[in-house]
């Protein structure tokens, strides 16, 4: 499966905590997200409402520890989120989160 992973219009990533979650385009966005430092890990991904997600990890301290956040997501149907969710966490391995969906992984391009 081919995702559209988001970035700014300029085409730089998305610093987390400069999100703007209020902006419309949040509206509906469901699918997969992606949070990493610049030191080049990934620090915590998952699925369900990108806005809701994404204002959830901003105040959690296990992943504001971490240096310059970044976030990525894209929109994924609801039947294929868990399977994405699997093969991002297989491939990305976060240092936050283990209860990643116990199926089959379907393989995505990544955002870099």
């Amino acid at each position: 499966m081919n995702l559209d992973w988001i970035k700014y219009p300029d085409g730089n990533w998305c610093n987390l905590l400069g999100l703007n979650l209020d902006d419309p385009h949040f509206n509906n966005m469901n699918g997969v997200y992606i949070i990493w430092s610049d030191k080049g890990y990934v620090v915590r991904l998952g699925q369900g409402t990108v806005r809701d997600r994404i204002r959830d990890h901003r105040i959690n301290q296990l992943i504001l520890k971490h240096p310059t956040l970044y976030a990525t997501w894209a929109q994924v149907p609801a039947a294929y989120r868990g399977r994405v969710e699997r093969y991002l966490a297989d491939a990305l391995k976060p240092v936050i989160g283990d209860a990643f969906p116990k199926e089959f992984p379907l393989q995505v391009n990544l955002p870099w």
